[in-house]
């Protein structure tokens, strides 16, 4: 009894643990591209406004939430496939299969990495991430108020505002008036505006990342002729804002998922301004679902990989991988712009990957290549259309820098194994890329056994065959040059 219990315990243990050692190694190595990504314009950032070591640690800290989300499910996708990449090819699934393990059997341990990575993502995208973003803005905002506060001098041009030059002739140390103000303004304008004032003072707005310039009596000087004017006034404000304003009255990044409800319900549901909320809100819990989807589709691509066979399940992750991030994309675009449901667009990307991943499973688990005979056919034909020029030309420049050493080595072809597709009646050389392709199921004891059987060679190697053949003519002692 405890004999027979343990055995599912081991198992997943041991496929958890074949699982987890790549998954860490493509996380650290993805957020170390991202990061490197990211440093350049924070380092900017810190230089502009001479940001201190922990002030610039906590800022790129906040960024890694956001990171994580992206990260996170490549870094389980790959994951999953490597590790049963190298199960594979090790011929350990085989040798589970042959103990009367299923593929259905060896699920649950895919399953369980992929809810645990889910619910990570789950608590970033809905919690961690409205946290740090509001945090971020908050210590941006701080930094910037702090340079503007330090470099606001008497008796001194202060340029911390950009196209906003200020003149302080007093600054009282207790309240922190000004008196003696003068202000040149060249904000959308190619003339300055000059404002000069007897008093004035600077208010912060932490709320709207905006800082306000009380001016009191003064003038405002705008020298655009012919129609200058002088304008008194008892009282001028300044509002300089600190932070682009964001799409809608709040920034939707830093709002909780029951305040986004709530903002779309305060605009009115149908209305432009709300569906932006409404997108924010789903596509906070569309992302990690999309993980879960993504990271059991590992499964099926690892187990393409196979003693003999090439390990195609790590090219094709990353594409599905930029599949799915292109359709959610699109139903993002199609939320945004177009009067379409939101939820069907935001979701749409997540059913399609469901559907997927749930017949690649039961088509791995029959023991049947992931598409349908038909569909790999179209497809590849239509590849073989696309990139059979490019792959030739590759082919043909390889050989071309190294011919001598190769024309021995096709030389020799004639007494090697040449592999055919029977289906287009096509056969390959050994130093062909098609040569370990599945369609090649015949192997022919020489070139001239294949061509008796009525089959041809392919483009490539038909080159090769040509080339080696005016090569062996111009060596022959009757050869003519």
């Amino acid at each position: 009894m405890n004999r027979t219990a343990s055995r599912p315990f081991l198992l997943y243990s041991y496929l958890i643990t074949e699982m987890l050692a790549p998954f860490f190694a493509s996380f650290l190595v993805m957020n170390a591209i991202f990061f490197l990504v990211k440093l350049t314009p924070f380092l900017n950032f810190s230089l502009e406004l001479n940001i201190g070591g922990a002030d610039f640690v906590r800022l790129l800290s906040y960024t890694f939430p956001n990171m994580f989300l992206y990260t996170m499910p490549m870094a389980a996708m790959i994951g999953v496939t490597i590790g049963f990449s190298r199960l594979s090819s090790d011929a350990e699934i085989l040798a589970l299969k042959a103990g009367g393990i299923s593929t259905y059997q060896i699920c649950p341990p895919v399953l369980i990495i992929s809810l645990a990575i889910t619910l990570l993502m789950a608590y970033f995208s809905v919690r961690l991430i409205p946290i740090s973003e509001s945090a971020m803005g908050q210590l941006t905002y701080q930094l910037m108020k702090e340079k503007i506060d330090k470099g606001i001098r008497e008796y001194q041009f202060t340029e911390a505002l950009g196209n906003l030059i200020i003149h302080v002739g007093h600054i009282d140390k207790e309240t922190g008036a000004w008196k003696n103000v003068w202000v040149s303004d060249m904000r959308g304008v190619q003339t300055p505006v000059i404002t000069m004032a007897a008093t004035g003072v600077m208010r912060s707005d932490p709320a709207h990342m905006n800082v306000t310039i009380v001016l009191n009596d003064g003038s405002l000087n705008r020298a655009n002729y012919p129609d200058s004017q002088i304008i008194r006034f008892k009282e001028y404000t300044i509002n300089i804002l600190l932070k682009p304003p964001p799409l809608g009255e709040a920034d939707r990044g830093t709002l909780t998922m029951p305040e986004l409800i709530d903002k779309a319900r305060e605009h009115g549901w149908t209305t432009q301004q709300a569906r932006i909320m409404r997108i924010e809100y789903h596509k906070r819990l569309a992302l990690p679902i999309g993980c879960l989807f993504l990271t059991v589709l590992g499964l099926p691509f690892g187990l393409q990989a196979g003693p003999g066979r090439k390990a195609i399940g790590i090219p094709l992750g990353l594409g599905v991988f930029i599949g799915y991030y292109v359709l959610f994309t699109v139903g993002k675009t199609l939320a945004r712009d177009t009067s379409l449901p939101v939820v069907p667009c935001r979701w749409a990307a997540n059913i399609f990957f469901l559907l997927l991943a749930l017949f690649f499973i039961q088509r791995v688990t029959n023991e049947l290549p992931l598409l349908p005979e038909p569909v790999s056919h179209v497809l590849g034909k239509f590849f073989r259309l696309v990139a059979g020029p490019f792959m030739l030309l590759t082919r043909l420049s390889r050989r071309l820098f190294t011919h001598g050493r190769k024309i021995g080595t096709v030389a020799e072809k004639k007494g090697l194994v040449v592999r055919g597709d029977p289906k287009n009646k096509i056969f390959h050389f050994p130093d062909c890329d098609q040569y370990q392709s599945p369609q090649c199921t015949i192997a022919f004891q020489s070139p001239d056994v294949a061509r008796q059987s009525g089959y041809h060679p392919c483009p490539f190697c038909q080159t090769l065959t040509n080339s080696v053949s005016s090569s062996s003519a111009q060596a022959s002692p009757g050869g003519h040059p």
